[in-house]
């Protein structure tokens, strides 16, 4: 944790990206993340407090592994259930504790990783005058680290919700977690939910 609080700025043209909260992801899904049960509660909160602000992801997969490129389809092949072929309809679909908040709030879908595999999101940002992501959500150490560096790369400040977190490798978040405090100082801020409420005011 941090030593002072003082360490992290008022957060400022912000948007909460929430990212891939799906039922796939959910108890009982392929994909099943054993922690996302336990940090809904908190992202719920988290969007109704900045419905406004917030944009979901979806991470689509394909139809079938050929209609992605390169590696993709080696992964695809391995977990060809997850196509869209195998997967029912409804496993892609943000968890009911979310998908009652669309309309209006937005989802951006992806075909990879970072939120910003779909361009439509960086576009969508800078027309907002965004310059802050506020990240939560689905898996820690994949989708979630994957988007926080795409948007560093972009230029943006990040700031991640670290108890509004999920991954099925503890290993995996806690590696992350301290890859985050150690390595992008002034670029990424790690903040507690409750924190959050305290520096984002809008």
């Amino acid at each position: 944790m941090r030593d002072s609080k003082s360490e992290v700025a008022e957060i400022r043209n912000a948007v909460h990206l929430c990212i891939d909260m799906q039922n796939i992801f959910a108890p009982g899904g392929l994909w099943q993340t054993p922690w996302m049960e336990r940090v809904l509660p908190t992202i719920v909160k988290i969007v109704s407090r900045h419905q406004p602000r917030t944009i979901f992801t979806r991470f689509i997969t394909p139809q079938s592994p050929e209609d992605r490129p390169g590696q993709w389809q080696n992964y695809f092949r391995h977990w060809h259930q997850a196509t869209r072929t195998h997967l029912p309809p409804s496993a892609l679909e943000l968890v009911p504790e979310l998908a009652r908040y669309v309309p209006p709030l937005r989802i951006v879908d992806k075909p990879a990783y970072s939120a910003f595999s779909n361009p439509a999101l960086a576009s969508l940002l800078i027309e907002l005058g965004i310059r802050t992501v506020v990240i939560s959500g689905a898996e820690t150490d994949v989708c979630v680290l994957s988007t926080a560096l795409s948007a560093v790369d972009l230029g943006f400040r990040v700031v991640i919700v670290e108890d509004a977190l999920c991954s099925s490798s503890d290993i995996g978040h806690d590696a992350l977690m301290t890859m985050y405090r150690t390595r992008f100082h002034g670029q990424v801020d790690l903040v507690t939910a409750d924190e959050l409420t305290e520096y984002w005011r809008e």
